[in-house]
């Protein structure tokens, strides 16, 4: 199954080229088998007292041993189903990759499920950069720059209140080269001028070779050969691309990489972020995105994991930035909420991109626990139209917009950042994006966090993923409230909870104010973030709001959730509070106010506020509001009663009409039987 998701504008004004080389690179390793597209392709996760792991443990002895155990493994599986199992590519010690002909994924998932040393058995889903289309309204003339510059890492002023300070952050650090931000995504340029000397060599995971799009699955080599897919690979029917979308390369992992820590006074080019970090790039994603399995992979290796047939990572990162995603819930039977999980024991932190769904649900793996997930936001400070939302955001940062409309002007607030020439294959050396060439989506919201939080482990090597996760929402700044303009007269509204039509589908919500219940604690405040990283201050609690259902209905009880807060290490929830702030003439009162789960019944449709107030065991204590929309009852009215009869009690006399239609009849029949005699 594919998710399709919005692509990117990536290309700008070209610089004169420069032949550079990039860093030697670790050591290739076979490529593991690979499926055709249309084949069924599942994750599969062995239970610990697996049999089939006891037979045939992984090998440290090389790639070509750990390649023989996973078929040995799909071999043994396939014997209990009686199913012909191909092998794929290792994503941790016991999970890995099955494929399989003549069914769906969905299907093959389903029945390895079943099986009993099969922990869970998911579809290997592809997953898409998080980026917006190449839209007309932005124009394609020349241009010689952004109207405003790095905007975003500037002091917020009047006219940009959502600038993040990296500046205040660069007088406490400007990064050290042993923090390491990992970028996730189509690999990078080593070539571009502004990247040279900040990049580790990386890895390529993409395991299907039409996807890696260079000849080859898994190697050593984490360069962006280009991502671009032409007319005749969608229409060709039963293709690796055939449900894919038309689209030029992106250079999306070099554009990431830039804002992170592109080189930074240097004379040349742009500042980024964390300076004097370093970069490791992860190549998981190709033509079409990439599938969860290599993503996965990809994220264990960045963190110091060990993954089988693949060369131990030499430079694991404290971040790991991931400009990715799609639809789906980060639940039990999910890889990344295990992923996450591990990358945060060794010390990690994940940092994800919301998507750019135009205000639906939060995607995976921003939704995962313990990922910082990031939402996107105007130069106002007013959530950008295509971010989406909801209460898995940690904190939310510039993702660029143009305020302007007409055709060929300049993007006035784009996020300026590395790039290449190539409309297809790369050309040498590097460009930079600009007003008419524009960066502009959650991928370039995430980064942003991601390098902050690289300089707060700049600042304070001893912190935990966690503490990061609650320093960065608790130092930041309080959204506003004035300021948005939609261009058309209308206002701008308050977000609220994802929507729904009253079915399954979503409703868009395009520019909105924020509140700290659907775009996390504030606008990112590097300053703010990296100043408490570095004099140690505690990290608190925060508060989230989960509802149930996701789409509340009139007459209907709601259920207000506020057990998934956020807490550090050691403390516990001492206190729940849940206030109205404004029922909207449909929520009177709150039931269970003190406790973690209270209900409302909204008497009607409309919309209505609320407010959860923690206090954790620390005395630490977090407020988050949350507005909620309500459609009407679903459930059919009543059939009206029957007119009353027109004759007395009991079975009464016919009326006169009933007695002339029933004449008519009768005559009409003998008419009839006379015609056929």
């Amino acid at each position: 199954m594919r998710h399709h998701l919005l692509t990117l504008a990536a290309v700008g004004a070209l610089l004169a080229p420069l032949t550079l080389h990039a860093p030697e690179a670790l050591a290739a390793t076979p490529a593991v088998g690979v499926a055709s597209e249309s084949t069924a392709r599942v994750i599969v996760k062995f239970k610990t007292n697996a049999s089939v792991l006891r037979r045939q443990a992984q090998s440290a002895a090389g790639p070509a041993a750990a390649a023989q155990v996973l078929a040995d493994r799909a071999q043994s599986l396939g014997q209990r189903t009686g199913l012909a199992l191909k092998s794929g590519a290792a994503v941790s010690d016991r999970m890995q990759v099955v494929f399989a002909k003549g069914m769906s994924s969905a299907q093959l998932a389903s029945r390895l499920a079943k099986e009993a040393d099969v922990e869970y058995a998911v579809v290997d889903q592809r997953r898409r950069r998080f980026a917006v289309p190449n839209d007309p309204l932005y124009g394609a003339v020349a241009g010689s720059g952004p109207a405003s510059g790095q905007w975003y890492l500037k002091p917020p002023s009047v006219a940009t209140p959502s600038g993040i300070d990296a500046e205040g952050a660069w007088d406490i650090t400007t990064g050290t080269s042993s923090v390491v931000v990992a970028v996730l995504d189509t690999g990078v340029r080593f070539d571009h001028p502004d990247l040279v000397g900040k990049l580790h060599a990386g890895y390529d995971f993409i395991s299907d070779v039409p996807t890696a799009n260079d000849g080859n699955g898994r190697d050593a080599d984490a360069s962006d050969p280009g991502d671009w897919v032409t007319q005749a690979e969608v229409d060709q029917p039963g293709g690796a691309f055939e449900d894919c979308e038309v689209e030029d390369s992106s250079w999306h992992g070099t554009q990431v990489a830039g804002i992170v820590g592109a080189a930074t006074n240097n004379g040349i080019g742009m500042a980024s972020v964390g300076r004097n970090v370093m970069v490791l790039p992860v190549r998981v994603l190709g033509k079409c995105g990439g599938f969860d399995s290599d993503i996965i992979a990809g994220m264990r290796w960045a963190a110091g994991l060990t993954v089988s047939g693949i060369p131990d990572n030499p430079n694991p990162a404290r971040v790991i930035n991931m400009s990715l995603g799609g639809d789906g819930l980060c639940d039990a039977s999910n890889g990344y909420r295990d992923a996450v999980a591990a990358l945060a024991a060794e010390g990690a932190l994940v940092v994800a991109s919301a998507g750019n769904s135009a205000g639906h649900a939060v995607a995976l793996p921003a939704n995962c626990a313990g990922a910082v997930g990031v939402g996107g936001l105007r130069h106002v400070g007013a959530k950008v139209g295509f971010s989406d939302l909801g209460p898995q955001i940690t904190v939310s940062a510039p993702g660029g917009n143009c305020v302007n409309i007409g055709l060929n002007d300049a993007c006035l607030f784009p996020i300026l950042t590395t790039s290449n020439a190539g409309v297809t294959a790369p050309v040498a050396g590097g460009i930079y994006t600009d007003s008419y060439n524009i960066s502009v989506g959650t991928s370039f919201s995430a980064p942003l966090v991601a390098g902050t939080a690289a300089l707060m482990f700049s600042a304070n090597p001893a912190l935990t993923p966690k503490n990061v996760e609650l320093l960065l929402a608790s130092t930041a700044r309080p959204f506003p409230t004035t300021g948005g303009d939609n261009g058309d007269g209308t206002p701008v509204l308050e977000c609220t909870a994802p929507q729904f039509d009253g079915g399954s589908a979503a409703v868009d919500q395009l520019q909105c104010y924020c509140s700290t219940g659907t775009c996390g604690g504030g606008m990112l405040d590097a300053r703010a973030a990296v100043q408490a990283a570095s004099t140690g201050v505690a990290a608190g609690v925060r508060a989230r709001i989960d509802i149930s259902p996701q789409q509340p209905v009139a007459l209907q009880s709601v259920q207000l959730r506020g057990g998934n807060s956020v807490l550090a290490a050691g403390r516990s929830i001492a206190t729940y509070q849940w206030a109205l702030v404004d029922g909207g003439g449909i929520v009177s009162s709150i039931s269970n106010a003190t406790a973690a789960v209270a209900t409302v019944v909204p008497t009607a449709a409309g919309r209505f506020k609320v407010r959860l107030t923690v206090v954790d065991s620390a005395n630490a204590m977090s407020t988050a509001d949350l507005t909620m929309v309500v459609n009407p009852d679903p459930t059919p009215p009543a059939p009206p009663p029957p007119p009353p009869s027109t004759g007395g009690g009991g079975g009464g006399a016919l009326g006169f009409e009933w007695l002339a239609m029933l004449a008519a009849a009768v005559w009409t029949l003998r008419r009839s039987g006379r015609a056929a005699a």
